[in-house]
């Protein structure tokens, strides 16, 4: 889903999305037994100094237990020296997640998200619906919301359908065509 939304913001012209991820904080042995998908090892970790280097900040992350996952988390916690001297304010950003079932999260995890960002004074872009009819699919299983794009990855043996691919890489032209706009 991220490589979606980063292609999505580059479909805009004069704009470059780079891909990073978050360090891991759990064992190989707990994400083994969470079936979790191996790290790209094409994508660098990102330290949270990076972040007032970028016109616009994407997130994704997996639910855990309704809410963001810690590994996240654990980044947005580093990241207390940006927000005392609100480094980030002003900037905006855009979240997509994943999450095991339809009683998964995704909603609330979307909103934890959120207040991590009204504390940096971040700009939220939602998705809203702007996405469409694709909004309102109800002949096959899509994750996702008004907040922005998402998939239902079960155990983790479910692939993101054509749909959530497309409102993923929707979610990233339409935040990364607004960030210019306002730039």
């Amino acid at each position: 889903m991220a490589r979606e939304v980063q292609r999505g913001a580059n479909a805009v012209p004069g704009v470059e999305a780079t891909l990073w991820q978050v360090r891991e904080t759990l064992s190989n042995v707990i994400l083994q037994k969470m079936k979790a998908p191996a790290k790209a090892d094409d994508v660098p970790e990102i330290r949270p100094e990076q972040l007032t280097d970028t016109d616009v900040f994407f997130s994704g992350f997996p639910s855990r237990f309704g809410v963001i996952a810690a590994q996240f988390k654990a980044f947005l916690d580093a990241t207390h020296e940006l927000w005392e001297c609100q480094a980030l304010a002003g900037k905006p950003a855009g979240i997509f997640w994943s999450t095991g079932f339809h009683g998964g999260g995704q909603e609330l995890t979307a909103l934890t998200a959120v207040t991590r960002l009204a504390h940096h004074g971040m700009i939220f872009v939602p998705l809203g619906y702007t996405f469409g009819s694709g909004m309102f699919e109800k002949n096959e299983v899509k994750g996702g919301s008004s907040y922005g794009a998402g998939t239902y990855a079960a155990d983790g043996s479910c692939q993101l359908t054509e749909l959530e691919l497309q409102e993923a890489f929707h979610q990233g032209k339409y935040v990364a065509e607004i960030t210019r706009k306002n730039k």
